[in-house]
C-alpha cells in the first residue's frame, strides 16, 4: 500500500494555496495528508505514522544558531524561505479550518500549527518518493508523490544495490511497487536505493544529512561584473572590463541569459561539470579580444570544458585563473576555517551543530577539489603554451 495524495470535494480550498507554491515544497501537499491520517481515529496509515521519527533533522528545525553556522547564504534563503512558507502556510489553514463543521474538519478538530506542518513536510521530503501518476496526453507520465512503508527504510547510496520498479498498468489503481536487487545482496546488508543525484543543500534541506566527497555537491555564485573585474585582478588577468563588455560581447551574453532584461545570474561551480556552461562561455568571450574568432565557434563549443581552448591557450588560462579567484574570494566568505571546523567536531558538539559543521566543511573542500582541477588545467595548458613558444 502508498499514502498518496486523495481529498474530499469540500477539503479543494486547500487546493487552491498551492497554486503559486514553489516546486521545492511540493511535500507539504502530502503533509497535509499524512497529518490527516495521523488524526483519524482507526486509520489504516496509523502503525505506520505512530513509527515515524517524532523529530527529523533538517535545518528549520535547527537552534537559530545553528542555522547561522551553515554559513552558506544559498542554503540560509532556503531555509529561511521554508520557515517564512510554514508561518504564513499556518495563517492560511487556520483561515480555512475556522469555519468548518467539527463533522468535517479534516484533522479531528486538532490545530495545525507551524511546527505540526514542518514535521508532516519534513516526515514526506524525507521519505517519500516521487513516482508514476497518470499518463498524460503526450504518452509521458505526471510525478505524484508516494510514502511507501518499508521501502522508506531503504538507506542512500550513489551505488545503489537495489532499485525501485513501478509495475505500470493503467487499469490497477493500486499502482503495484516493490523494490528489487540490482546485484546480489549478502545477508545482513542493509539496502541501498539512490535517492537522486543531489548536491548537499537539498540532502541536508530535504533528508537532514550529509554526503561527505559528494561528486554533485556545488556552490551558488550569482554572475557579477564588478565581482569578475576584481577576481581577475587578484588573478593577475589583464583587464577585461567585465562590467563594460563590448557591444558584441553583449549580444552573446544576452544568448547566454547574462544580461537583458530578465537575465538568468545563477551560477554554479562543481559537482559533474565543474564550471556552470553558461559561465564557462562568458569568460571565455568577455576574455577574448578578437570578435571574428569568437563568432567562429557556437555556444554549445563555448560553453563546454571538454572543448580544449577553443579561442586559443590564453583565453582559456585566463578564464580558469578568474574561475580560481573567484573560489579563493568563496572561501573567504566562510568565517571558520577547516581546521577550525574539525577542531569543533572533535571537541563535541550537538547533532544540529555536527551537521552545520559538516555541510560547511563540504562546501569549502569541494571549493578547494575546483581549485586543484583547474589548476592542475592551467599547468597543462601553460606547459603546452610554453614547449610552442620553444618549438
Amino acid at each position: 500500500m502508498v499514502l498518496t495524495l486523495f481529498w474530499p470535494i469540500w477539503f479543494t480550498e486547500f487546493l487552491t494555496l498551492w497554486k503559486d507554491l514553489a516546486e521545492e515544497l511540493w511535500a507539504m501537499k502530502l503533509g497535509l495528508k499524512l497529518l490527516q491520517e495521523r488524526a483519524k481515529v482507526g486509520s489504516y496509515w496509523w502503525p505506520y505514522i505512530s513509527n515515524l521519527p517524532e523529530t527529523y533533522s533538517v535545518p528549520i528545525f535547527f537552534p537559530g544558531e545553528d542555522i547561522k553556522s551553515l554559513q552558506y547564504a544559498p542554503l540560509l534563503h532556503q531555509v529561511n524561505k521554508r520557515c517564512r512558507f510554514l508561518l504564513d502556510f499556518e495563517q492560511e489553514v487556520r483561515h480555512i479550518l475556522e469555519d468548518l463543521k467539527p463533522d468535517d474538519h479534516p484533522f479531528g478538530g486538532q490545530s495545525v500549527d507551524a511546527s505540526s506542518l514542518g514535521w508532516a513536510m519534513s516526515a514526506v521530503s524525507s521519505r517519500a518518493f516521487r513516482l508514476h501518476g497518470k499518463m498524460l496526453p503526450d504518452g509521458t507520465h505526471n510525478y505524484v508523490p508516494m510514502m511507501l512503508p518499508l521501502i522508506d527504510m531503504c538507506n542512500h547510496s550513489f551505488i545503489p544495490n537495489s532499485e525501485i520498479v513501478q509495475q505500470q498498468d493503467a487499469g490497477n489503481l493500486k499502482i503495484p511497487i516493490k523494490v528489487v536487487a540490482a546485484r546480489v545482496i549478502k545477508q545482513n546488508d542493509p539496502l541501498l536505493l539512490n535517492y537522486g543525484c543531489l548536491n548537499n543543500d537539498l540532502f541536508l534541506l530535504d533528508y537532514g544529512f550529509v554526503i561527505h566527497s559528494n561528486p554533485y555537491d556545488c556552490i551558488e555564485l550569482r554572475y557579477d561584473g564588478a565581482l569578475l573585474d576584481a577576481a581577475s585582478m587578484a588573478a593577475g588577468v589583464s583587464s577585461p572590463s567585465f562590467s563594460a563588455p563590448a557591444p558584441w560581447q553583449e549580444d552573446i551574453l544576452s544568448q547566454l541569459n547574462f544580461y537583458g532584461e530578465t537575465p538568468i545570474l545563477k551560477v554554479s561551480l562543481g559537482g559533474p561539470k565543474l564550471v556552470d556552461g553558461r559561465f564557462l562561455a562568458a569568460l571565455r568571450v568577455l576574455l577574448a579580444t578578437d570578435m571574428d574568432t569568437v563568432h567562429k565557434h557556437d555556444l554549445n563549443t563555448l560553453a563546454s570544458l571538454s572543448a580544449e581552448a577553443p579561442l586559443g591557450i590564453a583565453n582559456e588560462v585566463a578564464a580558469f585563473r578568474t574561475i580560481i579567484a573567484l573560489c579563493v574570494i568563496a572561501l573567504g566568505h566562510f568565517p571558520t576555517k577547516i581546521m577550525e571546523d574539525e577542531s569543533l567536531l572533535k571537541e563535541g558538539v550537538s547533532g544540529s551543530t555536527e551537521l552545520a559543521i559538516q555541510f560547511r566543511r563540504q562546501k569549502k573542500y569541494m571549493i578547494i577539489d575546483v581549485m586543484r582541477d583547474l589548476t592542475r588545467r592551467v599547468k597543462l595548458f601553460s606547459s603546452k603554451e610554453e614547449a610552442t613558444a620553444q618549438g
